[in-house]
Order: structure tokens, then C-alpha cells, then sequence
């Protein structure tokens, strides 16, 4: 099979095959795929190593209408969630001064040694 010019054959499908794996791209991404395997290792009937594999190839729309949402709440992935880890930890912290001011301000001894010396 060669071309009209007498070059090189074109690749298996003609020049249609780009757009055809646009179509399968777009088919794949819309309905997603699901690639499921186990490794097991065994000597002499004992197990000794077993890997299970799962992969999913999907839109991010088609993840999230399975369920899949996981990126979502990783604050290395998700600026939202970092933020929202962040005013965690920053409640948290808040929490903590204040119960420790709360001590302070019952514990007389502190309180008169903080009268005695201003702050600098």
C-alpha cells in the first residue's frame, strides 16, 4: 500500500484515525473505564505477597456522579481543603491560647508576677 505521491503509507485507518480517537477519548472519558487485577506471589502453597490493582479512567464529572472525589479533600491537590485545614489548625491554636490565658489569669502568682513586671 503506498501513497498517491509514491511516498511512505500512511498510518492503519487513513487520515480519518485522529478523529476516531478523539471519538474513543471522548467515549472513554464520558462512560470511564475500570481496569481491576491481583498479583499473588506464592512458594509452596504459601502466600506470600498479594498486590491488587485498580484503575479508573473517567471525566472529572464522571467520577464525582461514581463517588469519586477524593482530590477534592487532599490539601496538596485542593486549594480549598489546604484552606479549610488551615482555619482548623487556626481554631485549634485559638482554642489553645485561650485555655491557656484562662490558667494564667486563675493562677494568682502569675498574675501578681505579671503586675510586678510590665511588658517589654
Amino acid at each position: 500500500m503506498s501513497s498517491p505521491a509514491g511516498g511512505l503509507p500512511g498510518p492503519y485507518g487513513g487520515g480519518g484515525s485522529g478523529a476516531n480517537l478523539a471519538d474513543i477519548l471522548e467515549r472513554v472519558l464520558d462512560k470511564g473505564v475500570v481496569i481491576a487485577g491481583d498479583i499473588k506471589i506464592n512458594l509452596l502453597d504459601i502466600e506470600l505477597l498479594t498486590i491488587k490493582l485498580r484503575l479508573i479512567v473517567a471525566s472529572v464529572d464522571k467520577a464525582k456522579e461514581m463517588g469519586i472525589d477524593w482530590w477534592e479533600q487532599d490539601p496538596a491537590l485542593s486549594s480549598g481543603a489546604r484552606h479549610k485545614e488551615l482555619t482548623q489548625e487556626n481554631a485549634e491554636l485559638r482554642r489553645r491560647l485561650e485555655e491557656l490565658e484562662s490558667q494564667a489569669a486563675l493562677d494568682p502568682a502569675a498574675a501578681e508576677k505579671e503586675t510586678r513586671e510590665p511588658r517589654k
